[in-house]
């Protein structure tokens, strides 16, 4: 998944899924915490990644399941958007992620990520400068 899809929130907490994403989630899809680069953000992860991810975390020990890790599962939502492509989010995923009404969802490989529109601005401003692109390309292997 890949691009930068600014939306809004409607009246009812929900988000149309952007056109160029709709084929890669699916009809369903999974939405839950996510974090990334010390910005609070939601992750979107499609039934076939959520399935990966599941098989890992039922993998670990039980002590290893506890916490942290255990709240990306407790604050989950299965996703299916309805015929006008929108779907909803819990009042707490938004609320964890500072979400108000201006979001901006972007792609990240094999998953996605919802943003407030205010925080992916900051994160974009924090890490849109050579030396951190030049890291990124080179952890990538470029």
């Amino acid at each position: 998944m890949i691009g930068k899809y600014p939306a809004k929130l409607d009246e009812k907490s929900r988000l149309f899924v952007p056109s160029k994403l709709r084929g890669e989630l699916g009809e369903a899809f999974f939405v839950t915490l996510g974090v990334n680069c010390g910005h609070r953000c939601l992750t979107i992860y499609t039934a076939g990644e959520w399935q990966k991810l599941s098989e890992n975390y039922n993998a670990l020990s039980i002590s290893q399941r506890a916490g942290a890790t255990s709240l990306i599962f407790m604050n989950a939502a299965e996703c299916t958007p309805d015929k006008q492509f929108r779907f909803g989010l819990t009042p707490f995923l938004l609320s964890y992620a500072g979400i108000d009404r201006e979001v901006m969802i972007v792609g990240r490989a094999g998953q996605a990520e919802i943003w407030s529109a205010k925080e992916f601005e900051a994160f974009e401003a924090e890490n849109l400068t050579p030396e951190k692109l030049l890291a990124s390309l080179e952890a990538i292997g470029l």
